[in-house]
């Protein structure tokens, strides 16, 4: 993407597109230690966070109606969403919520760019409002993370190590067990955690495996999942235009950069209000410069607009100098928004929530699939009514148990089940064969269609067409 700071100047050094900000000349991987922020925006982010942890960690005990708020049990195909059973019946519900969410991110991002990275995203999250509040906590600001990287292995060095590195992997089982409660629920996770690890190898080794995983990802790979890994950091480039609202330099009031007097008034001051000091680059946890413009490395966490404020306060300058802003408002100095393509994603997006009510709206609590039973030809009673083999299979989406019965509405004949009755048990799935009798003078030949009621203590709650087989006339 085209950086906004270099319009208008032809002497403008581009060589930051060279490199990646975390890898040196050699390849070798640079790491970074971006200095403490804080300031107005960081405070609301640690709001943000807190609040979203919470729900987080209490998500899987949270019950309605008696059950989870939010499980995904995959390997038993039932997931529950807000109390509601969904089973694999639901495909299209599902599929229509990815369409509706991957629209939603799309807009999102042209209109408010991406922000999602910065204030939302667990991957943040985590990094800046856990795993870095342990290492300053421990080791200190970014200038004694560094000494104590760079000096030798003393004693206080390997206390302070030792000890961070052990909080983090706690902090990582933790983290790797509440994603698991996602998965099988809390309390047969608790079930878990109170018995030997030998009960239940794969679940113990699950744990483990995820536990290093985060444990690396926090430790030793950090901002590299925003810069390489992610492939959102990548797609908006494609989103994001002149309208979108990012973290933004105002270079048209910052350049030409160079030292102030903290006295000078703005009129006396041939120099644009960026001092560069460099403590925008400093606090960025990817390493970048925003005054080289909008970069993919950029997750608009502000703590840069943080900093930038606090030293514009410090030499009496507006702040704002980094801000939340589009190109098109640093250019002109108005802020629109909204534009054909904008316009077009949210109407897309009206459209699949209306989609998506309708399909939730009509969501029956049983899913029933009625098959002639394959390679059976229909058959001739012996007072001339002709008879047809079907196979039921039906899920139950709730978690009550079902007694369930078949009834014939379309035409006058008989319906008998093979077999048992059939008590549909909740959050299973039964199968069922049954035949269907009908007079021969109600047949239109060789094919007709026939409409069946599946009732539950008398109450009809789905109806299902299907064909029956006849003679040719």
């Amino acid at each position: 993407m085209k950086s906004p700071s270099n319009q208008g100047k032809s002497n403008y050094n581009q060589d930051f597109r060279d490199a990646i900000s975390t890898v040196d000349t050699e390849g070798k991987r640079i790491f970074l230690y971006p200095t403490k922020p804080s300031g107005s925006f960081f405070n609301a982010r640690v709001v943000v966070s807190i609040v979203l942890l919470a729900l987080l960690f209490g998500v899987p005990f949270i019950r309605i109606g008696g059950q989870p708020m939010l499980m995904l049990a995959i390997i038993d195909r039932k997931f529950f969403i807000l109390g509601k059973l969904f089973v694999p019946q639901d495909f299209h519900i599902f599929v229509m919520g990815m369409l509706l969410f991957f629209v939603f991110i799309v807009l999102f991002t042209v209109v408010w760019g991406r922000i999602w990275c910065g204030w939302l995203c667990p991957q943040t999250i985590f990094m800046e409002m856990i795993y870095r509040r342990i290492e300053y906590w421990i080791e200190g600001d970014a200038p004694a993370q560094r000494r104590l990287n760079n000096q030798a292995w003393t004693t206080e060095k390997i206390q302070k190590k030792a000890f961070k590195h052990f909080l983090f992997l706690v902090v990582s089982f933790l983290l790797a067990n509440m994603a698991l409660s996602y998965f099988i629920g809390v309390d047969r996770l608790q079930q878990m955690v109170s018995g030997v690890p030998t009960e239940n190898w794969a679940t113990f080794l699950a744990v483990i495996i995820t536990t290093v995983v985060i444990y690396y990802i926090y430790a030793r790979f950090r901002e590299q999942v925003c810069t390489t890994f992610c492939p959102y950091g990548r797609l908006q480039g494609v989103f994001l235009d002149k309208k979108s609202v990012v973290v933004s330099y105002d270079y048209k009031r910052g350049e030409p950069r160079g030292k102030v007097q903290k006295k000078a008034t703005v009129t006396a001051n041939p120099l644009g209000d960026c001092i560069d000091c460099g403590l925008c680059v400093r606090v960025c946890p990817t390493g970048i410069d925003i005054r080289n413009g909008t970069q993919l490395e950029c997750i608009n966490c502000t703590a840069c607009i943080d900093a930038c404020d606090s030293i514009m306060e410090k030499v009496d300058r507006p702040t704002g100098l980094v801000r939340y802003a589009s190109e098109e408002e640093i250019e002109t100095g108005k802020r629109d928004i909204w534009n054909t393509r904008s316009i077009a994603y949210s109407v897309v997006l009206v459209v699949l929530l209306a989609v998506m009510g309708f399909l939730l709206g009509a969501r029956n609590i049983i899913e029933t699939t009625i098959m002639r039973a394959p390679g059976q030809l229909y058959q001739t009673a012996e007072n001339g009514d002709i008879r047809n083999l079907y196979t039921l299979q039906i899920a139950n989406k709730t978690v009550e148990d079902m007694p369930i019965t078949l009834q014939l509405h379309s035409h006058q004949g008989e319906l008998t089940i093979i077999g048992d009755s059939i008590l549909l048990e909740g959050k299973e799935l039964v199968d069922g064969v049954f035949f269907v009798q009908i007079p021969k003078a109600q047949l239109n030949g060789l094919k007709t269609k026939i409409e069946l009621g599946i009732y539950s203590n008398g109450k009809l709650i789905e109806s299902v067409d299907t064909n029956f087989m006849g003679p040719v006339r």
